[in-house]
This record gives C-alpha cells, structure tokens and sequence, in this order.
C-alpha cells in the first residue's frame, strides 16, 4: 500500500474518527484505525464495537491496499507536522512508514483482517433531517443522559417518533428533558430508538449548524447518519425507556417568571458556596421576588434577590443548582417560566412564550 495527502486532508477526518476509538480495549486491534486505499479515496474507520465512524478523503493511491495503523499516535504525528507539507505513507512488510520532508516515522500495523467487521446493518426507515435541527434536538436534552446508571436504558437518549414528529428525551432520575421537533419527518410508523450516551456525544461532535440535509437511517439494532463522506452507525440500547410524559408534571397552578439571564448568573454566584456534594439552593419566592440561599457545611451563606413575576402568595423549595443551570442554558428566550404545583413536586422549566424544548427538574430537601 502506498499514498500520498496533503496534511490538511487527513487531519480532518482522523480527527474527528479517533473520538470513538477508547484509550482502554478489551482487542488490541480496537486502538488501531482501518485505512483502506483504493480509486484515488482513502478511507479510515475508527470503532469500539458499539459505535463506528467512516470517512472517506480524496488521495494519490499508488498501491491500493488495507492495513490497522495505531489511531493515536498516528493523529499526534499528523497534528504536529508543519502546516501545508504531504504526507507519503508506504507499508512495508507489517510496518507503515509516514514521511514528509526529512522526517520518517515508522508505525507498527495489524492485519485488516483483525479488524472487527461492521455488523449487518437492517434498514427499516429512511429520514432526511436538517442538520441544526438535528444538532439542537440532541444539544437540548444529552446533558440530562445518565451516566453508568444501573439502569442501563437512562444511558442514552430516547428518540421517539410519534404523530409524524420526533422527540428527544433523556433522563437520569433527577431531572428530564424534552426536545420536540413539529415539523412532519414522514415517518412511516411510531418507533422509539435509544441511542446510547456515547454514540448520542460523538454524534453531536460530528454535526455543525448548517441547513444541509443529513440522512438518518433508522435499523432494528443500529441508528446511521450520513453526512457528506462521513458514515456514523451506532448500536442501540436494547430496553424500555420509562414512560416519560407521565413525569412531565400537571395541573401546576404556581407559576415563577424570570429573567433568564439574571436567574442564571445569580445561581452561579450563589453555587460557589453550596454544598460541594449536594449542590442544594433554596428558592423562597414571595412578593413579586425570588431569594436564592445557598449553605455550606462550613456555615458559608449566599444569598441573591431577584425581581419575578409570581401569580402566589410564597413558596420555598430547594433545587440541585447544576440541574437548574443545565437547563436555563439549554433554553433560548429573555424569560423563562418555572412552574409548580407545591414545595414536594417537580418543577416544569421552559420558555415564557414556550419553545420547542421542556426541563423537569425534581426537587431537594434541604
């Protein structure tokens, strides 16, 4: 195998294909990407067996050929080559060697045939989605996704097509969001897919705000996105996500309206003396203000005063700050409306004049 690129043109896609390769393999194989070189393309793959990114790039294929390269050290030696040089890379006998300029850097390699093949892939739907609106989907609710839950479903997002539209959700018990797309996507039948928390992270890395099409392609076991060169399979979580509308909380009849702004740089002032494990403020919400008081074992206290519209007379209840925090980022509007039905029940965060996304967030006893 024998090929030569522009510095440039490869940095890109190995870059962005060694996120899925894990520092930590079960198969010394998994550390390695698959470059195959063939018709003037080359292509990289990188996989951890749960998720795979392929990419394909113009080059100079002299000697077509597939080889397994250490995906790490070869994104570090790319990387630190001067800019607009050409790389030329030869394998010889079990050894590719990388050279440009003066300088050559020889790599162990292991056969193409070690590396795992891609499991078959059964399409059962088709979907064509803008790519910023699949990139706000996910940027709106992965931040609630568990992590390492015992209940293996919470580690992932749930994509829930239903009535023609889509919904994002996650959840980790404390705390839920929901992302809703209105625009009819002409799916064929009602299906919910979790996607799990890696594949959900490295699909966000992949995707820009451009209003290009993507293609979602919806399998029994896997979810596939293509975009442009690139190819992102995922295997799916195989459970039961909970039934998440039940959780969104009804008949709230206390309602807070905040500037979003304000509200978000007062609990970050207020988090610095939080408790460091607990994360608890405290909301006192009365006469048309909200007073947030945060404690800490060592007697610290921060309180803020903050004008609000309230339709109640007073109201406390305690709140974990970094879930608040998470979703008053994740909201794009100058207010946002928080409501409740008492000190015990879950609060409803969304937009004043109500967007396309909704944040659940249980309450603490402090």
């Amino acid at each position: 195998m024998k090929f030569s690129i522009q510095r440039e043109a490869l940095l890109q896609p190995i870059t962005q294909v060694v996120g899925v390769v894990e520092r930590r393999q079960t198969l010394p194989v998994l550390a390695n990407f698959l470059i195959s070189a063939r018709n003037g393309k080359l292509s990289v793959t990188g996989t951890d067996m749960e998720v795979e990114l392929i990419t394909s790039i113009e080059a100079d294929v002299q000697i077509e050929g597939d080889i397994t390269v250490p995906a790490r050290k070869l994104v570090d030696i790319v990387r630190m080559l001067p800019e607009d040089v050409k790389i030329t890379a030869v394998l010889e006998g079990d050894k590719l060697t990388v050279s440009s300029g003066r300088g050559r850097y020889t790599l162990a390699t292991l056969p193409a045939t070690e590396f795992p093949a891609t499991d078959q892939f059964e399409t059962l739907e088709i979907l064509n989605i803008q790519e910023d609106i699949l990139k706000n989907l996910l940027d709106k609710t992965s931040f609630a996704m568990a992590n390492q839950d015992v209940r293996y479903y919470l580690n992932g997002l749930l994509f829930d097509f239903h009535d023609n539209a889509l919904s994002t959700v996650a959840t980790d018990g404390h705390r839920l969001a929901i992302c809703d797309l209105s625009e009819s996507l002409g799916v064929a039948e009602e299906r919910q897919l979790i996607v799990p928390r890696k594949g959900v992270l490295e699909l966000s890395r992949m995707l820009s705000d451009s209003k290009n099409p993507v293609e979602l392609a919806l399998g029994k076991n896997h979810v596939r996105l293509v975009k442009g060169n690139t190819v992102f399979t995922s295997k799916l979580i195989d459970g039961r996500f909970p039934e998440y509308r039940a959780v969104i909380p009804k008949g709230t009849d206390r309602h807070i309206k905040l500037n979003r702004d304000s509200f978000t740089r007062a609990l970050q002032r207020a988090s610095i003396l939080s408790n460091e494990k607990y994360r608890g403020v405290r909301l006192e919400a009365s006469a048309n203000s909200v007073k947030i008081i945060a404690h800490n074992p060592q007697h610290e206290e921060a309180i803020e005063e903050l004008e609000a519209d309230l339709n109640f007379d007073q109201l406390a209840i305690g709140f974990n700050v970094t879930y608040l925090l998470d979703a008053l980022t994740a909201i794009d509007s100058e207010n946002v409306l928080m409501e409740l039905k008492d000190a015990n029940s879950s609060c409803l965060i969304s937009a004043e004049e109500g967007g396309s996304d909704r944040h659940v967030v249980m309450p603490l006893k402090l």
